[in-house]
């Protein structure tokens, strides 16, 4: 398995990042399978937030249970606080939820700006002074946004970023892993799957293993999906033409305005599942139709009819997208798939 360092913060691990936003949604048992087994397999860095509900709790289960030494494994975690107050209160409280002493990679979670020191927000010298007491590592932030993480890189503030990378990222994001190499500057890719719209672990693989100095941290919920990631890291599938030529399609399909799923939509007002709900033609015509054609999305999918409009959704998206009009355009494009389903029996 290929490894990678993670800029200045000298960290090395397996390209294999573990991240454990999904197991909020299993159980501490499933969820401890899923570690334990990614720890057997060599991955040693776990990446959560504050925000995962059960996420950090669940890691530390896994971690005691079965007497994994701190100092073999890299805790990354996250905070949405936008002041010092709220940094200290989500800093102690996954210290004390993950059981640990320290976090190793303590990540502002996608602020709408670059934070800096002496800003009146205080986020970025409670990083400093949580440093200098020992309860981080290395400061870092997450964005979705590529003209705020051009900023971050040139701002020389932060060891690393984590951001978008996939095979359907622009050219753009694609400079900005880059740039994050020349700054020495440590790069983790989320959404390696662009939110489940790719569908091919060793495309998926293989691309990001193009780029040395990128760790991905692949979401996993099931055995399944880790056990892909897992092989392609023991037998890595190499990015050839062929894949080349795969990944070109793709994009020709994907082209355009579409939903990421990143869900900092959400909530929506009169309950809408726009994170699932906005991309639901791409959606249908890349998973088993049983998938999203069943009941419970058919109901999921009419509550677009009660869209207030009130442009919360618009006004929060990282990517800038008229979401309202986007969920009209994927209700119209799922009932005429259904009405097409149901023509075929």
């Amino acid at each position: 398995m290929s490894q990678v360092r993670l800029g200045k913060t000298e960290i090395v691990v397996n390209k294999n990042g573990f991240g454990a936003l999904p197991i909020q949604r299993i159980s501490f048992e499933a969820a401890e399978d899923l570690i334990l087994t990614a720890l057997e397999n060599g991955v040693t860095y776990f990446d959560t937030a504050r925000a995962y509900t059960d996420s950090e709790e669940k890691l530390a289960y896994a971690f005691r249970k079965n007497n994994v030494p701190r100092e073999s494994i890299y805790i990354a975690s996250k905070t949405m606080a936008t002041d010092a107050e709220g940094f200290w209160a989500d800093l102690h409280k996954s210290l004390e939820l993950l059981e640990t002493d320290y976090i190793d990679v303590y990540q502002l979670h996608n602020p709408a700006f670059c934070p800096r020191p002496g800003g009146a927000d205080g986020l970025y010298d409670a990083c400093l002074e949580a440093k200098e007491q020992g309860l981080i590592r290395h400061i870092a932030i997450t964005n979705h946004q590529i003209a705020i993480a051009e900023e971050i890189v040139e701002s020389g503030l932060y060891e690393l970023l984590q951001f978008p990378f996939n095979y359907l990222s622009s050219d753009r994001d694609i400079a900005l892993a880059a740039k994050c190499k020349e700054a020495d500057m440590g790069f983790v890719a989320m959404k390696g799957m662009s939110g489940g719209l790719i569908n091919k672990a060793d495309v998926a693989y293989a691309f990001i293993n193009e780029y040395d100095n990128v760790l991905p941290i692949w979401g996993v919920q099931h055995m399944w999906e880790l056990k892909e990631f897992l092989e392609c890291g023991k037998n890595e599938p190499v990015y050839d033409e062929a894949m080349a030529a795969f990944v070109a399609e793709e994009r020709k399909q994907l082209a355009g305005d579409f939903c990421r799923g990143c869900g900092y939509c959400m909530p929506c007002p009169v309950d809408i599942r726009i994170n699932d709900c906005a991309r639901m033609s791409l959606l249908i015509r890349r998973a088993p139709t049983e998938v999203y054609m069943n009941d419970f999305f058919q109901g999921e999918m009419q509550k677009i009819k009660d869209c207030l409009h009130c442009g919360q959704c618009s006004s929060k998206c990282p990517y800038q997208l008229d979401t309202p009009a986007l969920l009209e355009k994927n209700l119209e494009d799922y009932e005429k798939a259904l009405a097409a389903r149901d023509e075929s029996k």
